[in-house]
């Protein structure tokens, strides 16, 4: 390509015939977000791999640190802070592109404040950590009782999403402002619902922490009630999962076309999708308490049933994405039944890796579906199967398509190549992932239905003869944690490579961001009426949440006295 470009936006980005920069202002905010991430991603990943090995035997860990001191440092360096930083890094450079080529200054404002406020909050919450004072399964989960500091941080990386949610509803704003009466950018539409998802949901353990838990972490109440506040995270901790997952689906909905030269199948069809994602993905968190008591039957029945609903955009999403695979692979000379199959760019990474995450999700969806089902929830609650269940879901199908995600941003961001050693590496670090992960995840699975326990680091039930069956399984899930630490070494080099040392680009790089398949109409106008669906979402929560929430300040529980297990 040649270095004619010309500069849009607001006169620091540049486009040229498919290439893209970033306006050096928002370059600096989006890598410090997935900088951190990255490094996120690294702590995490060796308290999980000495975490795996501590709990299957391979290793005894020295006094000073425990085992439940590590999963939550797991826990929290990975499931809330690399996806938070790196989910949010990702929004603000899609629409960035998305609305114009570049954020306002007010929106960098925005932008700058909800990181500051992450990253401190993240180093308060890791003093406790570190000491051995929060050692609570990464949850906010009473009558575990944490350092007051760690609620304080974690309740400040939660504030620092919402103050980056400004901005990015603020960009999405100012491109309807500037084209009234046009259909809003695919992608700037799914981080618009992605982010209204995250703050609805969000809400209930923020209230968690600052009304509950925090006055008892500092001692000015002596008891908890447990059933209440496992009623406010769970209303928060099903949801959260989609706010991991609505990102990789926006990158298989939006840029994934452009990848495999073809278009969006529809228009109209994703955006239903993230709006059903909205619906439906909050009220039904007392599936996740089905064997606790105080909450009526009644309403457990309410909100498994609506559990159920989130079936339907998953398949509305298999059917949209096959649909443009279909079409982009006969668009290039596919024949017969399958031939088109054969014509999707296995040898791209930045399609390979979210690909086989989207192959992963079905069996892990068919996990949920067995998670959420009442009788068949008697069966593996409280066992590692539910370990292995969003370890196949979130550590598989999403962090494969975060992988991806970097392969393609990162070059942009550094002005770089994604070099054919780079490729070839990083598909060798997603094929060493799946299988790592399915070894681990697998024998998880498997050995949860022969009884043993997950949040625990050790028990034999008294020398019962079932638990030697569990050692095999445990030997698997040692080597695929092993599988899983050597992929994110892997992973970890690629993008160290691609920020520092490949070969600067002499074109610009593109920003892949797919086009809608010609000839489609335009979404109905309902589908951009925001305050709708918000409404329609606060009428099923407190469908769902008034009388039960009502029902324990009623008939409160005695509460209990806080527990440290360390």
């Amino acid at each position: 390509m040649e270095h004619t470009a010309k500069n849009v936006g607001f006169g620091g980005a540049t486009v040229g015939a498919g290439g893209f920069r970033f306006h050096p202002d928002d370059n600096r905010l989006i890598k410090a977000h997935i900088g951190f991430a990255y490094l996120a991603l690294l702590i995490g990943a060796l308290a999980g791999l000495l975490q795996t090995l501590q709990r299957t035997g391979m290793i005894h860990l020295p006094s000073p640190i425990g085992y439940y001191q590590l999963l939550t440092l797991h826990g929290v360096s990975l499931a809330l802070i690399f996806t938070t930083f790196f989910i949010i890094g990702f929004f603000l450079s899609g629409m960035a592109k998305s609305t114009g080529g570049e954020l306002s200054p007010g929106e960098r404002k925005w932008g700058w404040v909800g990181y500051v406020l992450m990253l401190g909050g993240t180093l308060v919450a890791l003093i406790p950590i570190l000491s051995n004072n929060a050692s609570v399964l990464y949850t906010f989960y009473a009558p575990l009782k944490a350092s007051p500091l760690f609620y304080i941080g974690l309740a400040s990386v939660v504030i620092g999403s919402w103050c980056s949610s400004i901005a990015i509803f603020k960009a999405f704003a100012r491109w309807r402002k500037a084209h009234p009466g046009e259909s809003s950018p695919l992608y700037a539409y799914m981080a618009v619902a992605t982010m209204i998802l995250w703050v609805i949901c969000s809400l209930g353990v923020a209230l968690e922490v600052v009304l509950q838990l925090i006055p008892w972490s500092l001692g000015w109440s002596e008891r908890v009630d447990v059933t209440l506040s496992r009623t406010l995270f769970w209303y928060f901790g099903h949801a959260l999962v989609y706010f991991w997952l609505l990102p990789a689906y926006t990158y298989w909905y939006v840029n994934i076309p452009r990848l495999i030269k073809g278009r969006i199948f529809s228009n109209s069809l994703p955006r239903l999708t993230f709006i059903l994602f909205i619906l439906y993905s909050i009220p039904v968190g007392f599936h996740h308490q089905l064997n606790e008591p105080g909450i009526s039957p009644f309403w457990k029945f309410v909100q498994t049933v609506l559990t159920f609903f989130v079936i339907i955009p998953s398949f509305l999403t298999a059917f949209s994405l096959l649909a443009t695979f279909e079409l982009a692979g006969r668009a290039q000379g596919g024949k017969g039944l399958l031939g088109w199959f054969t014509k999707l760019p296995y040898q791209d990474v930045r399609f390979l890796a979210p690909f086989l995450g989207m192959v992963i999700f079905v069996p892990a969806g068919i996990g949920g579906i067995i998670n959420a089902s009442y009788q068949l929830n008697q069966v593996v609650h409280n066992t590692i199967w539910v370990t292995g269940h969003f370890h196949l879901t979130i550590a598989t199908s999403v962090v494969l398509t975060f992988f991806g995600i970097s392969y393609m941003l990162v070059p942009l961001l550094t002005g770089r190549k994604l070099t054919r050693f780079a490729n070839r590496l990083g598909i060798l670090q997603a094929v060493v992932w799946l299988i790592g992960m399915g070894l681990m995840s697998g024998a998880m699975h498997l050995v949860g239905l022969l009884g043993e326990p997950r949040r625990t680091s050790y028990t034999n039930y008294g020398n019962h003869s079932i638990v030697a069956s569990w050692e095999p399984y445990r030997v698997a899930m040692a080597w695929g944690g092993g599988f899983l630490f050597i992929g994110i070494i892997l992973f970890l080099i690629v993008a160290i490579y691609l920020w520092k040392f490949a070969p600067k680009s002499e074109e610009l790089n593109e920003y892949p961001m797919g086009e809608v398949l010609e000839g489609q109409q335009n979404p109905p106008f309902l589908l951009d009426r925001w305050g709708v669906w918000i409404g329609v979402a606060v009428a099923l929560i407190l469908i769902a949440y008034t009388v039960p929430i009502t029902q324990m300040f009623i008939h409160p529980a005695p509460g209990a006295l806080p527990m440290r297990t360390w």
